[in-house]
């Protein structure tokens, strides 16, 4: 029996993980919950200008971006701006282990905003970021 091109790709296909589809990230499945949560209108671009903003500490009066921690290149290695502790680049290309763990990302979005913004981020403000990171 003689199969054309398009029957082997096929079964190629059907014999990769998930029949050669690309699994759904943990990032992907956060956007579908910030979605459910309310978060319209939001955008990789909205993302990259949070990411620069710069929010005052009401307490210090200091001022502080991600991009403080994280860098501006995301695909550079940061530096924890108070312990001087590396943070692994952001970029997924950069570093595969990023955006591959919810409850990772969660953890450290809590974290972060209240660090940095004061408070927790809403739910379109992390879909924006997610998708800058994503974006790069």
């Amino acid at each position: 029996m003689r199969l054309d091109k398009v029957t082997v790709i096929v079964i190629a296909l059907l014999f990769t993980p998930l029949g050669g589809m690309a699994q759904a990230k943990p990032a992907d499945d956060l956007l579908a919950k910030y979605r459910e949560q309310g978060a319209r209108n939001v955008s990789a671009k909205e993302g990259e200008t949070l990411w620069g903003r710069r929010f005052k500490d009401p307490e210090s009066g200091e001022e502080r971006a991600c991009s403080t921690c994280h860098n501006n290149d995301l695909h550079a290695t940061g530096r924890h701006a108070k312990t001087g502790k590396p943070i692994d680049p952001m970029a997924s290309s950069a570093n595969p282990k990023r955006l591959t763990d919810s409850k990772f990302i969660e953890k450290w979005f809590s974290r972060n905003c209240r660090w940095t913004l004061g408070r927790e981020c809403t739910p379109g403000e992390k879909s924006s970021f997610l998708l800058f990171i994503q974006s790069q």
